[in-house]
């Protein structure tokens, strides 16, 4: 059973940071890929960050050098760090896991947290 718990959203006011979590209620070690979507007001939603089971990442053109993420198996976690923020951050933050079996994909999402940048 995969259950994805966001956390560590809020109001930020722009140029300051945060730092999101997702914890699983199991082993995230099983998980091929962890990452972060978001969805802003009126668009589609669109990839922040990933990190695969290697530890390799890619971010978002929108959020590279400013943004980290990262994944404590110990703790069954993912993390998402943000600093500089900008008010085109605001959108909800959505946590996200795919495990590959094969040719197919499973794919899991937690339920959100809203992000909030004010200028």
């Amino acid at each position: 059973q995969v259950q994805l718990v966001e956390s560590g959203g809020g109001l930020v006011q722009a140029g300051g940071s945060l730092r999101l979590s997702c914890a699983d209620s199991g082993l995230i070690v099983r998980f091929n890929d962890l990452g972060w979507y978001r969805q802003a007001p009126g668009k589609q939603r669109e990839v922040v960050a990933v990190i695969t089971s290697g530890e390799d990442t890619n971010y978002a053109a929108s959020v590279k050098g400013r943004s980290t993420i990262s994944r404590d198996n110990a703790k069954n976690t993912v993390y998402l760090q943000m600093n500089s923020l900008k008010a085109e951050d605001t959108a909800v933050y959505y946590c996200y896991a795919q495990i590959r079996r094969g040719v197919r994909q499973y794919q899991y999402w937690g339920q959100g947290t809203q992000v909030t940048i004010s200028s």
